[in-house]
């Protein structure tokens, strides 16, 4: 890494762990009827970072960001490592490879659709009745803003597909990695072990879907441009085939 690298790395790091803290205090919205997972809209920190300085910046920073605030709100290393570690890595390092990718959008843009039906599909089946409706209409949203500005043919087409793609394989690790530490471990705030069942699951996945989706896609383009104006120099050199390709 460069030195600019590692400086930009620490300051994702801090910031992401910072501003996690600070905003669950302010608003303390966790998943209905689960807890645990936490409203999360700093999750356009990382993505920032990641578009920028490349996926190895984004990735860890947000890994370390989201240790240390899980250490600050619920203190078990072993459920941060797990879920938020690993999620938060994996997530963002994808948003930061595939921004920085020119590729054929019409495929990945067939498959996030089918997906979010599917999700809209999991709302209903697993999440209270007064959040399926919120939460579907969040993620119908979401891809409706999607799919307009991938059509329009604006540059920002890999960050919205790599945005998508980063937080669908981010939530499923999430969905996935929660419930197997309830099998063994004793959940913050309990006093004994009470394992999640795969609906618990499914409702963990959409919940950080739906809930970190429209920030991405919405917020990403407006202050990643403006980081641009105001240092040039970060800009990447864009490749020519790249409005051939995606044209």
């Amino acid at each position: 890494m460069r030195t600019l690298d590692v400086a930009a790395l620490a300051l994702n790091t801090a910031l992401y762990a910072a501003f996690g803290y600070v905003f669950f205090y302010i608003l303390p919205l966790t998943t209905p009827g689960l807890g645990l997972v936490r409203f999360w809209p700093q999750v356009i920190i990382p993505a920032v970072f990641a578009v920028i300085f490349g996926p190895w910046v984004g990735g860890l920073g947000a890994a370390g960001g989201i240790f240390i605030s899980d250490m600050l709100i619920h203190g078990n290393p072993i459920l941060s490592l797990m879920a938020g570690v690993t999620s938060n890595f994996v997530g963002f390092a994808l948003i930061g490879y595939i921004a920085r990718k020119n590729f054929e959008w019409k495929i990945p843009m067939l498959v996030a659709g089918i997906v979010s039906v599917l999700l809209v599909w999991i709302a209903y089946s697993v999440v209270s009745s007064e959040y399926a409706l919120l939460f579907s209409g969040v993620i119908v949203g979401s891809y409706a803003v999607l799919l307009i500005i991938v059509l329009l043919g604006s540059k920002w087409r890999s960050y919205e597909v790599g945005s998508m793609i980063g937080l669908l394989v981010g939530s499923a690790i999430i969905g996935t990695m929660v419930p197997v530490f309830s099998q063994f471990f004793i959940m913050p705030g309990n006093t004994e072990l009470t394992p999640l069942t795969i609906s618990g699951g499914f409702t963990y996945f959409v919940w950080t879907f739906a809930t970190e989706i429209p920030f991405l896609i919405v917020l990403g383009p407006p202050i990643i441009q403006a980081c641009y104006k105001a240092f040039p120099a970060l800009q990447r050199k864009e490749k020519g085939a790249n409005s051939a390709k995606n044209s």
